[in-house]
């Protein structure tokens, strides 16, 4: 900004100066040339006093002196006394034409043309010429102090436009300073007033902003944790009766399996109460290699028992990403289960890392997705078409949580959906 200030306003500046110098270097050089052309024409009329053109070509004609360069003319027009053309110029016929002095200028000389009068009739003309080095010399040294006068006006505006360039930016980097604290989640920042209404403006718009934000959020926390508290009570309840059956003997399976998926449960209601809630997990990381470990196990009989394996690739080397441990659970959990869902045949787990990001691929061999972006939308807004429910939604929220991203790699089919996470203590992590 202060950048593109500085520069329109001495361009502004630099046009307005050259419109007003140029002419002004013009009119004064005429103007000198005038002055020197009006002295000439001066001493060429004094001079004029003191010639007398004789009667007959014998007699001689006496020229006054002087320091410029003097001829004499006869009304035909040849010169009969003094330096000059053998044929009178164009000054001296319009002089001899008009009984008036004649002038002109050019090839570094000034010339004016004097008719030589008696008893009012003109019986002559006296050309005079000299050097136009002094109207120059003048006229340069007004260029000169034109073109001082101009560079300092336009240092000047330079000048003034970088202080008020760093006026006006000043107020604006504190607003977007606020405007990324903001952004971080600081929703108690408030912009300075600057005493400059439009900046004054946005800065009232962006603390209303944070006051929105705060209380939107306050409500929502609010809400998940007593919707976690309400969840968790019957839930508890469940447990304690699943527990009871359990205890009496002879306990089927069905129960023990009822039992992990209710631990599962609260696991996820927990995971999702703590992203709900922002909590600090800068310092969490995860080891991915554990946990497709423990995705297999956990998979692995109910994959089975649909006649489809579960394959599971890992590097040899440890696989550690910036993130939190339940939460990368979790979104591997549901894209799991939207493979089994969606999708037919073996389904792989493959890990590989990539310029400092770890991608967590999750194949299966079935159609997949005609519209994938579609795959991504919540609920209703999925369109008529067969859609994913909220588990890719839910799953993308969670990994741009952490600072990953998920995607769908390969649309089919065999279709990959790909979970990108910062591998821990790499520049992708910063």
């Amino acid at each position: 900004m202060r950048r593109r200030l500085v520069i329109a306003i001495a361009g502004v500046a630099a046009v307005a100066v050259l419109l007003l110098a140029v002419p002004l270097g013009v009119v004064l050089s005429r103007h000198y040339r005038d002055e020197d052309l009006l002295r000439l024409q001066r001493d060429a009329v004094a001079a004029t006093r003191e010639i007398d053109v004789p009667r007959t070509a014998a007699d001689r004609i006496e020229l006054p002196r002087s320091s410029d360069t003097l001829a004499v003319y006869d009304r035909d027009g040849r010169r009969i006394a003094g330096a000059g053309p053998a044929h009178a110029p164009d000054t001296v016929r319009r002089a001899l034409r008009t009984g008036r002095p004649a002038d002109a200028s050019g090839s570094g000389r000034l010339t004016v043309a004097a008719p030589l009068l008696v008893r009012e009739r003109v019986t002559g003309v006296l050309l005079a010429q000299r050097s136009d080095a002094e109207a120059a010399r003048d006229a340069r040294a007004a260029w000169l102090l034109i073109g001082a006068v101009s560079l300092g006006i336009i240092a000047a505006a330079i000048v003034a436009a970088l202080l008020l360039g760093r006026r006006l930016a000043r107020p604006l980097e504190r607003v977007a300073a606020a405007a990324r604290r903001l952004g971080d989640g600081d929703f108690s920042v408030r912009s300075e007033r600057t005493g400059i209404p439009e900046v004054d403006e946005v800065g009232a718009a962006l603390d209303a902003t944070a006051a929105r934000l705060d209380d939107l959020v306050r409500r929502e926390r609010s809400f998940s944790a007593d919707a976690s508290h309400q969840l968790r009570t019957p839930l508890q309840a469940l447990r304690i009766e699943l527990e009871a059956i359990e205890l009496r003997g002879d306990t089927p399976e069905e129960i023990l399996a009822a039992l992990a998926q209710v631990d599962r449960l609260g696991a996820t209601i927990d995971t999702l109460l703590a992203v709900a809630r922002d909590a600090d997990r800068r310092d969490a990381v995860a080891d991915l290699g554990a946990l497709l470990d423990d995705a297999e196990s956990r998979w692995r009989g109910a994959l089975a028992a649909e006649s489809r394996p579960l394959r599971v690739r890992v590097p040899a080397h440890a696989a550690r990403a910036r993130a939190s441990g339940p939460v990368v659970r979790e979104v591997v959990d549901v894209l799991i289960a939207n493979a089994e869902y969606h999708g037919e045949g073996a389904v792989t787990l493959s890990l590989q890392e990539h310029d400092g990001w770890l991608a967590l691929d999750v194949t299966d061999e079935g159609p997949g997705f005609a519209e994938p972006e579609r795959a991504f939308l919540r609920g209703a807004a999925a369109g008529n078409g067969p859609g994913h429910g909220i588990g890719l939604a839910l799953a993308r929220s969670l990994a741009e949580a952490e600072g990953g991203s998920l995607t769908i790699a390969e649309p089919g089919p065999r279709p990959t959906v790909r979970l990108m996470l910062a591998a821990a203590g790499t520049q992708a992590e910063a």
